[in-house]
């Protein structure tokens, strides 16, 4: 099953449950069979644009709450069994946990700084910020042209409206989870 399909196959489920409808009062109201229905929840049809417009239509939704990536109740990420997205050998790993999504504000990732590494981060663009809390070693943030050491168990904010850098001055892995937040439009 593609991306799409898997989009809209759980977000029809999950609509069609919140709304306490049956998959023949979704048939009625959509004009869609019943059988074309249950494979679009199964994800085993591949419905025509035609179809979704019926759906969406009929259950009086946007186009976009059917294809949007469908919400994730819990999810547990392992950055261990990860792949890098953005990996420097003998530097730094950088792993992306939470992407930042249209929906939402924040994106979580880690970064592992070897012993003497240095990882160099652009510029994330007006009113945006970081909070990071160390959790192996210590690490220095420079940002700002000021300098920042923040060791195991601390946090620090900063933002991040210009390239910034995470410095392993120790003789260990540095570890840190960072949490990024755009507030642009929030007021």
């Amino acid at each position: 099953m593609d991306y799409l399909s898997h989009n809209v196959s759980e977000n029809l489920k999950r609509l069609r449950q919140s709304k306490g409808m049956s998959l023949d009062q979704v048939a009625e109201q959509t004009g869609v069979s019943k059988s074309m229905l249950a494979q679009i929840e199964k994800g085993t049809a591949n419905p025509s644009l035609g179809v979704l417009g019926k759906i969406t239509s009929g259950l009086r939704i946007e186009f976009q709450t059917l294809i949007e990536a469908p919400r994730v109740d819990f999810c547990l990420v392992k950055p261990e069994e990860m792949i890098p997205t953005k990996e420097l050998e003998g530097q730094y790993k950088v792993f992306t946990c939470f992407p930042f999504e249209d929906s939402q504000s924040v994106e979580i990732y880690r970064i592992d700084v070897e012993p003497g590494g240095v990882y160099t981060s652009g510029s994330h663009g007006e009113r945006t910020r970081e909070y990071i809390t160390v959790i192996d070693g210590a690490l220095t943030i420079e940002c700002h042209d000021h300098s920042q050491k923040v060791e195991k168990s601390q946090v620090y904010k900063f933002e991040t409206d210009q390239p910034h850098i995470y410095r392993n001055e120790g003789s260990e892995r540095a570890s840190c989870m960072c949490f990024f937040l755009d507030y642009t439009n929030i007021r």
